[in-house]
């Protein structure tokens, strides 16, 4: 089983912020898979189901992002999965370019609230996650108000794109073809 996770942070109010492009990945693939997100568990929204064969639970975090650890450590720890195998974390990248994508197999948080906080509970940096652009800050502006605020219209068409192949990077990644959805989508879609 994997636990897919994407993270974000609830009510309508942050629905398609920079913030909360995990959730969005999560629900392309519960509509691509018919998933349905309508059971709360784990501090969160989530969904059990299949892709390609492999029985996976998404979930939402509810927990606001920066303590999204409590609700993904919770589903790790009740299924006793291994996260280096069976955990794969979606998140918002301020240091790439809308569209583009990064997966990797493990690796520090890298300034993310979300993902330090999830490090903490699990106690490893060892597991699965695909980093999704949202593009850097304006300078002068406030990091809150950038991830909080909503994409550009040609901005939110690479995001709609970026989306899509983290959709389908999930799809390699629970056939245990990780190295190939690092192959195919790790190259630079838009120049930073």
């Amino acid at each position: 089983m994997y636990i897919i996770a994407g993270l974000g942070n609830p009510t309508k109010k942050y629905e398609h912020t920079r913030h909360n492009i995990g959730f969005d990945v999560i629900d392309h693939l519960a509509e691509q898979y018919n998933i349905s997100m309508n059971t709360k568990k784990f501090k969160g929204v989530c969904g059990v189901g299949t892709i390609e064969g492999n029985r996976v639970l998404l979930l939402k975090p509810q927990t606001f992002m920066n303590l999204s650890g409590n609700s993904v450590g919770e589903a790790v720890e009740f299924y006793k999965l291994d996260p280096a195998r069976e955990l794969i974390v979606i998140y918002d990248d301020i240091d790439l370019a809308p569209g583009n994508l990064r997966i990797r197999k493990k690796g520090s948080a890298g300034g993310h609230n979300g993902m330090k906080d999830i490090i903490t509970h699990l106690g490893t940096q060892e597991f699965l996650r695909i980093r999704v652009g949202v593009g850097a800050k304006i300078e002068g502006q406030d990091l809150v108000n950038h991830v909080l605020g909503h994409f550009s219209g040609e901005d939110r068409k690479l995001v709609e794109d970026a989306i899509s192949n983290a959709a389908d990077a999930v799809r390699l990644m629970v056939q245990e073809q990780t190295d190939t959805a690092m192959n195919q989508y790790n190259k630079k879609v838009v120049k930073e």
